[in-house]
């Protein structure tokens, strides 16, 4: 299998993983990339950019990456504490006061980024065109009330997070995230993550293949209802092309393996991205830090989530339990581990039903630490 990019020969079984991974076709075509020290040592991809494989994998070419873009989000909230715009234990209500209403007035940004906010999704019917409009949107979510008490459980809000936090850092930056990821990372540093596509970038972006069954998402129950499965929980029956011009920074994102690897090494490095600081050590202790454990309203899991980042159970970032990183619908992934001082990304295009944990990423994550 012809692939693009490199590895470094100490990386050689993280290549051989990969190669395997699209030969037998549990893979279709993707990327996955690693950074040791803030260095990135391997870059891969390869694969087909279609079902009927008719168009290769390129090296310019980005995907979906879904909820992995999570973490992005988590590390722009970050930059903007370290810059003293942001507080992790101010009310969200205090960048956007409109989000008091309905007894949100004291939830945190900690908390809302944790998916504490009981807004995992809207219990009134809704046009699901309304996702693609930003100002629409967030007035919705600013006159929600709460499904729970916030603050007393965690429940995966997969959609509305990203508007909470999007919002808050357009409040205090006067600009979206898509703005900031491409003024300040793209343009300057090669950084390759979207939030919003232009017509060009459409043309570099992969088509998904769906996954041949839906998630388990255990016993049910009206929060994953509101979540998931209503007609509106998200712009089902929308243009692609219209979908992924939108800003959705929790679902739409859009990357290249090494880009996410490389900005998540961040995490990796105390801050410190490339030689630059982003953010002060101790805005990366608040960042990682543990905020609410227990099983999820939403997810058949027991998590504990941090500020934005989903910490490491059950091994699904690897060995070591201060790995912080966010799984994306498909299966793609990112993480980084502050301990090794490594981060990871991996972006597939045949997607799979596993929410958390997909069984590809687990073992490219396994060839990696068995390399260090």
């Amino acid at each position: 299998m012809q692939l693009n990019g490199r590895a470094n020969p100490r990386f050689e079984r993280v290549r051989d993983v990969f190669e395997e991974s699209l030969a037998s076709g549990e893979d279709l075509g993707g990327g996955v990339a690693v950074t040791v020290e803030g260095e990135l040592v391997v870059n891969l991809s390869g694969g087909w950019q279609d079902r009927k494989k008719t168009e290769r994998w390129a090296p310019e070419t980005i995907v979906t990456i879904y909820s992995s873009g999570k973490a992005v989000v988590a590390l722009l909230i970050a930059r903007e504490v370290g810059a003293g715009r942001l507080d992790y234990d101010a009310p969200v209500a205090s960048y956007w006061p409109e989000f008091a209403a309905e007894g949100k007035g004291e939830i945190t940004l900690a908390q809302a980024l944790s998916h504490q906010s009981g807004i995992p999704g809207f219990v009134e019917e809704m046009d699901p065109a309304l996702w693609l409009d930003w100002d629409g949107l967030c007035a919705r979510i600013a006159a929600a009330k709460p499904m729970w008490t916030p603050g007393t459980a965690n429940g995966y809000h997969p959609q509305t997070v990203g508007f909470i936090a999007g919002e808050v850092l357009r409040r205090v930056t006067g600009r979206t995230v898509g703005q900031i990821l491409r003024e300040d990372f793209a343009d300057p540093h090669g950084i390759r993550i979207f939030c919003g596509l232009s017509d060009e970038e459409i043309a570099l972006a992969s088509h998904m293949t769906k996954p041949t069954s839906a998630p388990l998402l255990g016993e049910m129950n009206d929060y994953k209802k509101a979540a998931f499965l209503t007609r509106w929980a998200s712009p089902g029956g929308v243009a692609r092309d219209d979908w992924a011009r939108a800003e959705m920074p929790a679902s739409n994102m859009h990357a290249d393996a090494a880009s996410l690897a490389r900005l998540m090494s961040s995490f990796a490095m105390d801050g410190v991205f490339e030689g630059e600081r982003l953010f002060p050590e101790e805005v990366f202790r608040q960042a990682v830090e543990p905020r609410v454990s227990g099983d999820d309203l939403v997810l058949p899991f027991d998590l504990t989530w941090a500020a934005g980042l989903m910490c490491n159970t059950e091994g699904a970032y690897g060995p070591e339990p201060a790995a912080r990183g966010h799984y994306g619908f498909g299966g793609s992934c990112v993480f980084a581990d502050p301990v090794n001082r490594v981060s990871f990304a991996y972006v597939p295009n045949r997607m799979s039903p596993h929410l958390v944990a997909d069984p590809r990423a687990i073992k490219l994550i396994g060839a990696l630490y068995d390399s260090l």
